[in-house]
């Protein structure tokens, strides 16, 4: 470990499955460092020290809010997609971890949310979907968590959102903004290619299921989600539409959802969705909630919101879930960064659809 590295936290040691990273365990200064093997692939800790170097440059900078140049957009998004190609659908990830709701291009409020839950890598994280559109500053906010991921990239995990899209982030801001602040597309590109390797869905100790949106009459187990092809374009329809864009209702069975896209699914829907897969919980975003989280369905499901006065005018609160070594539930509650610290709002107000 470098000596100006900060230590890294131990996760609970599993068993490596082939292609994997081993770990392993030392006790130092009467905590637990994380030491691990290096993957044949990326910038990875310990790994090229110039590369490190760049990225921890690309880091500081992006954490000042501070645009990278177009060249350092394309080598981060190169780096990121050697990582991202081998996380699954259904991604594995290990307790103890924060859940991360909505972002929406939200950057100040994403640095109140690290002061909340705690800066990366001290801290293992799961962002669940839509980084960006309708905040101000997508490009940065996208653009740390990825630098992040592949600086960290057994510390930190990011799931695609419905935003995560070439037609949506074309209505809802992301696109201009990279268009406004590159004078050029490419920049866009990079990040929309980039949105075709996130996972779909996230599984915490084979016990909690993370996913943006929800549940589809398509796929009643995992094992048919791992099977979707994720590398392209968001569909129209179909399960991998459904997971980024179904909503939890009080109704049974299936409905129509007025958002156009994906559907409604009832408390019985849920229960048989756990039921089959062995899991006790599912973990989602995707709709804005007043307090930050929500239960439904007798605590079988939550919704997790993480963009405090979202659009910078709808004066809700956002919230993290923490989880434990034992899965103990945990949310901190945090109100948006202060006025002074957001920059300068835009004089076109966002485009209005399904706060």
């Amino acid at each position: 470990r470098r000596a100006n590295e900060p230590p890294r936290l131990g996760l609970r040691g599993t068993a490596a499955a082939p292609g994997a990273h081993l770990v392993f365990f030392a006790r130092s200064g009467g905590g637990e460092e994380r030491l691990e093997s290096e993957r044949q692939r990326g910038v990875r800790k310990g790994g090229k020290g110039g590369e490190d170097d760049d990225l921890d440059n690309c880091i500081a900078r992006l954490r000042e809010c501070e645009a990278l140049k177009e060249r350092e957009v394309k080598w981060l998004c190169q780096k990121a997609r050697e990582i991202l190609v081998e996380e699954a659908n259904v991604q594995r990830v290990d307790s103890p971890v924060t859940i991360c709701g909505d972002i929406h291009g939200q950057f100040f409020d994403l640095k109140e949310l690290f002061s909340v839950g705690g800066d990366c890598p001290q801290t293992n994280y799961l962002f669940i979907g839509d980084f960006v559109d309708r905040g101000f500053h997508s490009v940065e906010t996208f653009l740390l968590l990825l630098a992040l991921k592949v600086r960290y990239p057994d510390r930190i995990f990011l799931i695609r959102g419905n935003h995560e899209s070439r037609q949506i982030t074309q209505v809802y801001g992301f696109y201009d903004e990279c268009l406004r602040k590159y004078a050029s597309v490419n920049v866009w590109r990079y990040c929309t290619d980039i949105f075709d390797y996130l996972s779909l869905s996230a599984l915490i100790d084979n016990r909690i299921f993370c996913v943006h949106g929800g549940l589809s009459p398509q796929v009643n187990t995992l094992d048919l989600i791992r099977t979707i092809d994720r590398k392209q374009e968001v569909p129209h329809d179909g399960a991998m539409c459904d997971l980024l864009w179904s909503d939890p209702e009080d109704i049974d069975g299936w409905g129509l959802s007025p958002r156009g896209a994906g559907y409604l699914f009832g408390s019985d829907v849920c229960t048989a969705f756990n039921q089959q897969n062995n899991i006790e919980l599912i973990a989602r975003a995707h709709q804005l909630v007043m307090e930050g989280f929500k239960w439904m369905f007798n605590d079988q499901l939550v919704t997790v919101w993480s963009a405090p006065n979202y659009c910078y005018r709808c004066g809700n609160v956002a919230a993290v879930m923490e989880l434990d070594e034992n899965l103990n539930k945990n949310f901190k509650v945090f109100e948006a960064a202060p006025h002074e610290a957001r920059g300068v709002p835009s004089k076109k107000p966002p485009i209005d659809y399904f706060l």
